[in-house]
């Protein structure tokens, strides 16, 4: 099964399923864009920008997976914000050091095969929660650091 992100344009392809550890990330590149892509332990699928607002480096992916309440969360690895996977926002701070908002961009994500699809899979719902739409437009899909196998 393949694990796909919505581009704002088309559904891309971007790892297999079992690439995703559960309770582990992955960082992916869709076009010039670092994405974190999670699998958490029911077996749902969330992808976030991989930039932590609050310290500027691409490290969301090595984040930790929890909740607060029945709110799915994601701890920054550098300085322990956590985010709420089903709006983005960080729950720790509304705003980051440069006073812009505290907010993940959500992308929508979805297996192939149906199954798996997080919060923001309808693509409407995650282009509002940061504010914007997702990148349009994408030269390249796959896991950061690794060439395409094709």
């Amino acid at each position: 099964m393949t694990v796909e992100i919505h581009d704002g344009t088309r559904w891309q392809p971007v790892c297999t399923l079992a690439d995703l550890q559960p309770g582990r990330g992955v960082a992916v590149l869709l076009g010039a864009d670092q994405v974190a892509v999670f699998r958490d332990r029911t077996g749902v699928l969330h992808a976030v920008d991989n930039r932590d607002p609050f310290s500027g480096a691409h490290v969301l992916s090595r984040g930790l997976l929890g909740s607060r309440g029945d709110r799915p969360t994601l701890a920054s690895p550098m300085y322990k914000q956590v985010f709420d996977l089903t709006d983005g926002r960080c729950l720790d701070e509304e705003t980051g050091p440069d006073g812009a908002p505290a907010v993940l961009r959500l992308w929508p994500i979805r297996d192939s095969a149906g199954g798996g699809a997080g919060a923001g899979s309808d693509g409407a719902r995650s282009a509002r929660a940061a504010g914007s739409a997702p990148a349009v437009g994408s030269a390249r899909a796959g896991l950061a650091g690794q060439e395409d196998a094709e």
